[in-house]
């Protein structure tokens, strides 16, 4: 059987390389998802929903602390790629080891200030008495490898940029079935609670953020490796302008998640957060095929758009767009065909909860129609390094209509309006969407 050939992000792309170069990084981000929600699969059936409801609400403080290194790895990866389409190696190196460099000082940075602000953070995100200990311990023992999930999260952008798809995927793979059997042992055979799957997912980050870092750091085949350089304000700030919008994408989500937590336990207490944490954990499965998508393709969008082949450009915007709307159907589909099993997954131990569940995951899909284009639009304008539309379409997406609609449509439609409110947001993104792709068509030659 004849081997395929590598793909190089300046190759032209078909519909089947595109699949093929961005296959390894969906299943990068879909595993990584599933893995994380073992956490919550091993916790809800094997310790509790008390504990299961305080993991998910001191949750987003965690991810936000992680955020950063998503910020650095599709702001630096756009940036990177774009030095390479210019055919400047060697500064590509010098960017890529400044990037990893500032990560690691952040990582410590934040780890620090975390663990020394859980305990109010979790009673300002709505915690009871009954959930506080759980929360605090569990965000302390996970805030500690925030420098590990940073570089993980930034090692899947980059591997994607080195033309190494494959690899991020192999330690992806690596990393996650180290997390799932060490939940398996801690938490089933140990009884380690909690704790057992904080550390369990810690050693998987730490395997994840570790394993490329000494790729990049020895001889290797792909288009980075670590060199000598300084540390330089100007490429951190274009990195972080131009990965701004995932930064926000990240925050906000969090924030839009204690909000909904918030208001969930003002209408339905801790069964009304479970439910929520359950639809949440399916939903990082579903929308990591389009964030794995937009991964994969951004450094070839960002390679043309440094070497000024906008022939490319057009192509790959063309079919990047139809592949994500016939995919944002498909996965409403297949949310509302597997409420109930996915409900009885989670919760099925519990019969009004489950009841909750499969009714709150049914009015939530709807929003996967249109989530796949909004998520690539923000990507797509990273990787042609304009972080400032990037960054409004993140924002307007993640925060203001989050907000505005799980506010005002309860208002109106009671409980459901919490669960409708995805939806809403993603028809009002959506728009917006289309706009920008019509205004900057021009500047940058995409159609």
């Amino acid at each position: 059987m004849k081997k395929a050939e590598p793909i190089q992000i300046s190759d032209h792309f078909t519909y089947k390389k595109l699949f093929r170069f961005v296959l390894p990084s969906i299943f990068m981000m879909v595993l990584s998802s599933v893995y994380g929600v073992v956490d919550g699969l091993f916790v809800s059936n094997f310790v509790g929903k008390t504990p299961f409801a305080a993991i998910n609400l001191i949750m987003p403080f965690t991810m936000i602390l992680g955020g950063m290194g998503f910020m650095l790895g599709t702001g630096g990866t756009a940036l990177v790629s774009k030095i390479i389409g210019e055919n400047d190696r060697e500064k590509a190196n010098k960017t890529f080891t400044m990037i990893i460099i500032f990560a690691i000082i952040l990582g410590a940075s934040l780890t620090a200030l975390g663990m020394c602000i859980v305990r109010p953070v979790a009673y300002l995100f709505g915690a009871t008495e009954d959930m506080i200990e759980s929360c605090v311990l569990y965000g302390r023992i996970i805030i500690g490898f925030t420098t590990f999930f940073m570089l993980q999260n930034i090692f899947q952008s980059f591997l994607a940029a080195a033309e190494k798809p494959k690899l991020g995927l192999i330690i992806t793979l690596i990393a996650g079935c180290a997390n799932a059997a060490l939940d398996a042992l801690f938490i089933t055979v140990f009884k380690w609670g909690i704790v057992g799957a904080a550390v369990a997912t810690g050693i998987g980050q730490i395997l994840g953020g570790l394993i490329p870092l000494i790729y990049f750091a020895r001889s290797n085949g792909s288009l980075l490796k670590f060199t000598k350089t300084k540390l330089q304000i100007l490429p951190l700030l274009k990195a972080c302008g131009n990965g701004a919008s995932e930064l926000l994408t990240n925050v906000a989500s969090s924030v839009v998640s204690i909000l909904y937590n918030l208001q969930l336990m003002k209408y339905l207490g801790e069964n009304g957060v479970s439910a929520y944490g359950v639809i949440m954990y399916v939903q990082f499965i579903f929308v990591a095929i389009e964030i794995g998508f937009t991964i994969g393709s951004a450094p070839i969008v960002g390679y043309n758009y440094g070497a000024e082949n906008h022939a490319e450009l057009k192509n790959v915007f063309k079919k990047s767009t139809i592949i994500l709307g016939v995919t944002g159907v498909v996965l409403s589909g297949l949310a509302q065909a597997l409420a109930i099993p996915l409900a009885k997954l989670f919760v099925g131990y519990d019969q009004e909860l489950y009841n909750l569940t499969v009714y709150a995951f049914r009015l939530y899909s709807f929003a996967f129609v249109f989530s796949g284009i909004n998520i690539y639009s923000s990507g797509f304008f990273t990787a042609l390094n304009n972080g400032v539309v990037s960054a409004v379409l993140s924002f307007l997406r993640a925060f203001v209509f989050q907000i505005t609609f799980v506010f005002l449509l309860p208002y109106l439609l009671k409980v459901d309006g919490i669960w409708w409110a995805m939806f809403a947001t993603e028809v009002g993104a959506f728009i917006i969407a289309v706009i920008f792709f019509i205004a900057m068509r021009k500047k940058y030659h995409y159609v």
